[in-house]
């Protein structure tokens, strides 16, 4: 009884010591999870460096503010099992002081404002959700300008940045050991293009995998390109982030170890002191930190250096012996003269060889005739192009003959034709070879219902159905009623072809169907009112033959649509490599 006892408790005490194991295994604690390290206080950039080292003692101040959505998410069979944290909100409070033109030291705290998430189990592990807030890990950093200047077309620097671990782990906003991050700095400025990358090695001594991904030393990369405006105020572009594990020859590039991001953003420097920012852009990877889309903002105080004092102008600017404060003419190199008005002034010149010297000529580039009239002296007679009688100066067709007109717009231009006599003139015809009627839309204006091309019978109108259906509304009879009388008085046509188009909003099925559908309910129309059969065949297309995108509502629009594909004439079948690149579309339209 007392072994049977003993090996009771014994047992008891394993199972005891497995419980409090797997009750240990079934809790994880976070890592510093933000992607997003902004660039120091100062920089054009969200992630990148413009490299801004001027000055002396000059300090900068600000806050950004970095919103991701979705950064961590645990995923099932490839698809979305729950988000650990959905939201995650920093406020990044920093300022940077640089000291002797060249060196640069900066601090970075980031506050988590706030987090949300859904915690779960994966791999027998269950990982809480962060909530609340907290601080981030502090960063310290320090940074050298080796070559260049700052917006010249080559800038390099280092420098070496520090994290303590001042973040909390349980709600993801630090690593809970330090890291350190030696780097390289690049900026180039080439007219008003800009770009900036940055490229370092971060080793975490937070080495611990998390959720089966390896974490460790990583390679870190930003770049950044743009444009700057003319004032040298705004600039703006999209910047890449990425960063990989290195530890591991399997994690380099993997999918979880390899966070990849863009922002497309944009900084205004307000006042010559203040830069406001903002950017957006997505998660590129299944990273962990990589959001599905990320937000960015800046406020900083950066005031600029005081502008170097503008070089006072050489005392003779044309360089011709004679200071500028008694030379006549400053900017042209010139002679002596007694006359103070002409001293440095060179002598009278006659660029157009028409015997006018440049000084009284009105017209100095053109030979011209003398005249009484200092705005015509030197200038060339007025000139009639078109030779209709009116002057260029006057004519409003400089090179086309036309007829006087009280409107200076309509001046000398020849009277508005009307190439197919419909008593619509061209300017205002929307088919100008093609007689039509009056039309409150100016691209029906003067055409007709109905145009026969060699290859086909378009329609002005749209063919109207029920939404999802091929039921006939009245609004279409007119323009069926068109069709039916080309038929009928072109007999000629021995056989058209109906052909019905989908946008590609429904199933590929249905929207082939219901294209089937309502082109033979067009052909079951015209049969109805008097075509034979025998000429006419239906055909449906579906949305595989879009005129437009299917973007927009208009280009959806005009490719539901029917067209009227003539395929013989008189017997022979129609080439329809005739028809005009130029014809336009017929569509149908939807009752809304």
């Amino acid at each position: 009884m007392v072994k049977r006892r003993l090996r009771v408790a014994q047992g008891s005490i394993v199972a005891m010591a497995a419980l409090c194991s797997a009750s240990a295994m079934a809790q994880s604690t976070g890592f510093s999870l933000d992607r997003f390290e902004p660039s120091e206080r100062g920089s054009e950039w969200f992630t990148a460096d413009s490299l801004d080292l001027r000055g002396k003692n000059r300090l900068t101040l600000g806050v950004v503010a970095d919103y991701a959505y979705k950064p961590l998410v645990f995923y099932k069979n490839g698809a979305e099992d729950h988000a650990l944290v959905k939201d995650q909100l920093f406020l990044h409070v920093g300022g940077s002081i640089v000291l002797a033109d060249r060196w640069r030291l900066a601090l970075s705290l980031p506050v988590l404002a706030h987090s949300t998430g859904t915690g779960g189990t994966v791999g027998g592990v269950n990982y809480a959700a962060p909530s609340g807030s907290s601080i981030g890990d502090l960063r310290l950093s320090v940074d050298y300008r080796l070559l260049g200047e700052y917006r010249s077309p080559f800038t390099l620097a280092a420098g070496v940045s520090g994290f303590a671990p001042t973040g909390s782990r349980d709600t993801f906003a630090g690593d809970g050991k330090v890291r350190i991050v030696p780097h390289v700095l690049a900026a180039t400025e080439l007219g008003s293009f800009v770009a900036s990358a940055k490229l370092g090695v971060q080793y975490r001594a937070q080495d611990a995998a998390f959720a089966g991904t390896t974490q460790g030393t990583e390679v870190v990369a930003a770049a950044a390109a743009g444009f700057r405006s003319k004032d040298g105020k705004l600039v703006a572009g999209p910047e890449l982030a990425f960063s990989t594990v290195v530890t591991k020859g399997d994690a380099i590039f993997a999918r979880r170890t390899t966070p990849f991001e863009v922002l497309m953003g944009a900084h205004y420097l307000l006042a010559d002191q203040w830069r406001l920012g903002a950017g957006v852009g997505p998660g590129l990877s299944r990273g962990l930190g990589s959001p599905e889309v990320r937000v960015v903002g800046v406020v900083e105080w950066a005031p600029q250096p005081e502008k170097k004092a503008e070089p006072l102008p050489p005392s003779d600017r044309d360089y011709d012996g004679i200071f500028d404060d008694s030379d006549a003419c400053i900017d042209v190199p010139g002679v002596v003269n007694a006359d103070p008005k002409k001293h440095g002034c060179p002598l009278p010149l006659d660029r157009d060889h028409d015997g006018i010297f440049d000084v009284d000529d009105a017209c100095i580039d053109e030979p011209g005739v003398a005249s009484s009239d200092p705005a015509k002296n030197g200038c060339p007679l007025p000139k009639d192009a078109d030779k209709d009688g009116i002057l260029d100066v006057d004519d409003a067709c400089v090179n086309e003959p036309g007829v006087a007109s009280s409107d200076p717009k309509k001046h000398g231009c020849p009277l508005p034709k009307d190439t197919d006599g419909d008593k619509i003139l061209d300017p205002d015809d929307a088919c100008v070879n093609n007689p039509g009627e009056p039309n409150s839309d100016p691209k029906k204006h003067g055409c007709p219902k109905v145009i026969v091309t060699e290859t086909a019978i378009q329609i002005m109108e749209r063919v109207e159905f029920d939404t999802g259906k091929a039921t006939l509304l009245k609004s279409s009879e007119p323009i069926l009623i068109a069709v039916l009388g080309v038929l009928k008085d072109n007999p000629r046509i021995t056989r058209l072809s109906v052909e019905g188009h989908t946008d590609s909003r429904a199933d590929d099925n249905f929207n082939l169907g219901l294209s089937r559908r309502r082109a033979a309910t067009v052909v079951k129309w015209l049969v109805d009112h008097g075509i034979d059969a025998k000429r006419l065949s239906s055909q449906g297309f579906g949305e595989t033959k879009p005129v437009e995108s299917n973007d927009t509502e208009t280009g959806r629009q005009n490719n539901r649509r029917v067209e009227f594909h003539i395929l013989e004439e008189g017997g022979k079948s129609v080439d329809p490599a005739r028809s005009s690149t130029t014809e336009k579309k017929t569509v149908t339209k939807e009752k809304p």
